[in-house]
């Protein structure tokens, strides 16, 4: 590979079929200069009529310089003056905010030249740049909407801290109310960022091989005060198998389906978590006895911000299975939920070995 080269382009940008058109070319006008050079020797012009030469090699020059004028001007037309106008067009629908401009490929076989190459570079930063967008905008909507009740909170509490009367149980609490709706309000902007900047991503972080039992064993016993607060009994049967993925993303999806199964677990209730190899795949179950779905429920229950039980909306905001959806796409990995009214949730997860 030649210092400097894109090992993306694997065709010289000047095609072969242009060489060929210009030797075509040329070999046109020499024959039709030899058949012209040889009427008029036969007509014995050349031998009589100095000043006939002189013009007809005048005529003849600025005729060569004609063809070949017009064979380099669409020549240039169609490998240089025709792309770049459809990447000025393209960079202009982008200045004025279409980041869905795209350039599609001159070349029918595939190949990539300096201007293909160019081409997929601009798509490429169009399509980050629409992420970006998109990002924003999402973010706007999202936290519009899910925003209001816990500034609300903070607001009616914070007014009523200015009222002197107030004794000092009374205070502590209200500070107590909004320093859990601050919180609340923190913790639905970061997942909020993190849900948008998975649904935009499309490059997977390099992933490397670790034991998958023992990260669901350190992300359980990380919720042990919160089970233990609602005296669940919390189980595991985890076989030792090993994956390659990026392990930080998988720790977001079984630190929200643990969370989420303590949360829709009545006090005294039980949770078991299962971890086997089956066909070449882990399969990962979280099994709670809790309140169940209703199918409806579970048909939307990995959408952004819905929350099928009501009662238990001051504990979250609808974004963890969304979170959990939308890693395992990228991971290449499923999840689906089996569950009934009153008698509990199974979420399961497969992941290649």
């Amino acid at each position: 590979m030649k210092k400097g080269k894109d090992p993306r382009i694997n065709v010289g940008y000047s095609s072969i079929k242009e060489y060929f058109i210009l030797f075509w070319v040329l070999a046109a006008f020499n024959g039709f200069h030899m058949w012209l050079y040889q009427e008029f020797l036969d007509r014995g012009l050349l031998e009589t009529n100095i000043q006939f030469v002189i013009n007809f090699l005048i005529g003849y020059i600025a005729i060569a310089a004609a063809i070949l004028t017009v064979f380099t001007a669409f020549i240039r037309y169609i490998s240089w003056n025709r792309p770049m106008r459809k990447l000025r067009d393209a960079a202009r629908k982008v200045t004025q905010g279409d980041f869905s401009a795209r350039i599609t490929p001159l070349r029918k076989d595939g190949k990539k030249d300096d201007v293909e190459v160019m081409f997929d570079d601009f798509n490429t930063m169009a399509q980050e740049l629409q992420s970006i967008e998109t990002l924003k905008n999402d973010f706007i909507a999202n936290v519009s909407h899910e925003i209001k009740s816990p500034l609300a909170v903070i607001q009616s509490y914070a007014t009523a801290l200015q009222n002197d009367a107030l004794n000092g149980d009374e205070r502590h609490d209200y500070i107590k109310t909004i320093i859990e709706a601050s919180q609340k309000l923190s913790t639905l902007v970061s997942n909020i960022l993190r849900l948008n900047k998975l649904e935009n991503q499309e490059i997977i972080p390099e992933s490397q091989p670790f034991y998958l039992s023992e990260q669901i064993r350190r992300c359980a016993l990380a919720f042990e005060e919160l089970w233990e607060r609602k005296n669940i009994n919390f189980d595991a049967e985890l076989e030792d198998i090993t994956v390659c993925y990026d392990e930080n993303m998988l720790e977001l999806v079984w630190n929200n389906l643990i969370s989420n199964a303590i949360k829709f677990t009545n006090p005294g209730g039980s949770i078991f978590i299962k971890l086997k190899a089956k066909d070449g795949f882990a399969q990962v179950s979280v099994i709670d006895n809790g309140c169940g779905m209703d199918e409806e429920t579970k048909k939307r229950v990995f959408d952004k911000f819905y929350q099928g039980d009501t009662s238990h909306s001051q504990e979250g905001n609808g974004l963890g299975l969304a979170l959990v959806k939308r890693t395992l796409t990228l991971l290449g990995g499923t999840i689906i939920v089996e569950s009934k009214q009153k008698e509990g949730s199974t979420f399961t997860v497969c992941l290649k070995i």
